[in-house]
């Protein structure tokens, strides 16, 4: 990526040489072309919110910004690609959405994420450090900038303008209001399930910004508590998104060991709550990482995922091999991968691929909830 302040070398994370897709895109050039171009002054603090692979902090380092973003994997692959630049250990503030925020912001650079709820939950918390002098610049692709995106700057932080495309890609500013009566967070969302779902029917389900499905009971989960697997010791809730499933193994068998794992900040502090919101017994773990990266080798009983099919706008089963092979590694001998997936996704030919078996468990117009058994 060639810019004002030098050419970098980018990679997403995990680093795959099959991978195609590159660590920026044109509303990331389109960004760093007008901070150059107008001159805006970086000498204040500069937060970037919601930077997806690192490129912008990567760019900026020498004004040494704070990154805040919900992912792991992107806040390991700007680990990397930082040090692929040579930047100094500690020049960037490395920040999840689940940390305080900066107590004032000068410079405020929003990379579009594309759940609204996010966007909304993370300038509500960013806006009492916003002031009147504060730069407001946002950047997406125009496929990911809506009115609705824009009523939101507008609504929280001030009024709002945007920019002609280029390259389709566009810029947000935003002039801050001090003075705008804001809204009150209405995240972390809370609501009672409902009946029928087996273990966890009417219990209580906590969300916060940018979970799946985060105002109601998506319908390949609800298939899944249907069918969900009896037995195991350790079980990992893969992928957990706010931890409906595992916490339904939890209150079925207050004897399971369940690890909650995603690479979601706001997932795993879901899973948490909703685990701690319905007082199970038994021992938790929540974890933030790479799928089951860390987790020994043959240590695990069971695996429940409802794996990803998207990468920000890329649809791709690259996540669900990642996560399947994961989980075969992680499985002792005889232990169990239990999927649901969408039918049309064929996620029976690649667990056949990996485990060498696949069976269907269960089925309906729209999904299926298949079972890979770890051999020898």
């Amino acid at each position: 990526m060639t810019t004002a302040w030098g050419e970098f070398e980018l990679s997403r994370f995990p680093e795959d040489p099959r991978d195609r897709l590159r660590a920026w895109d044109a509303s990331d050039a389109y960004l760093l072309r007008y901070l150059d171009r107008e001159r805006v002054g970086l000498s204040g603090t500069v937060v970037v919110l919601g930077d997806r692979w690192g490129a912008l902090v990567t760019a900026l380092a020498e004004h040494r910004p704070a990154q805040i973003t919900d992912s792991y994997l992107s806040q390991e692959a700007t680990r990397a690609n930082l040090a692929r630049a040579g930047v100094e250990p500690g020049a960037v503030q490395l920040l999840t959405t689940q940390d305080p925020p900066p107590e004032r912001v000068d410079v405020l650079l929003v990379r579009v994420p594309k759940s609204l709820a996010l966007l909304e939950d993370q300038l509500l918390r960013l806006a009492p450090a916003v002031h009147a002098g504060t730069v407001v610049i946002g950047t997406g692709m125009v496929k990911e900038i809506h009115t609705s995106t824009l009523q939101l700057f507008e609504r929280i932080l001030g009024p709002t303008r945007t920019s002609l495309a280029e390259q389709k890609a566009r810029l947000i500013h935003c002039t801050p209001d001090p003075a705008l009566e804001r809204p009150a967070n209405p995240w972390p969302y809370s609501y009672a399930l409902p009946d029928g779902i087996g273990a966890v029917s009417g219990r209580t389900v906590v969300n916060h910004a940018g979970v799946f499905c985060a105002d109601r009971l998506d319908i390949g989960t609800r298939f899944f508590l249907a069918h969900l697997p009896e037995g195991g010791r350790r079980i990992v809730d893969l992928g957990c998104g706010n931890g409906v499933v595992g916490t339904a193994v939890a209150l079925a068998d207050p004897t399971a060991e369940v690890l909650f794992v995603d690479e979601s900040f706001q997932a795993v502090a879901s899973a948490e709550a909703t685990y701690k919101a319905n007082g199970v017994p038994g021992h938790a773990e929540f974890r933030v990482g790479d799928g089951l990266a860390g987790v020994a080798d043959g240590s695990v009983d069971m695996v429940l995922n409802n794996p990803p099919f998207h990468s920000h706008q890329a649809t791709t089963d690259a996540t669900a091999w990642r996560m399947f092979a994961g989980a075969k590694r992680a499985l002792r001998p005889g232990g169990e991968l239990w999927v649901v997936g969408n039918r049309h996704l064929g996620y029976h030919v690649t667990l056949r691929r990996l485990f060498g078996n696949s069976r269907l468990v269960a089925s309906d117009p729209k999904f299926v909830v298949l079972k890979a058994v770890k051999r020898g």
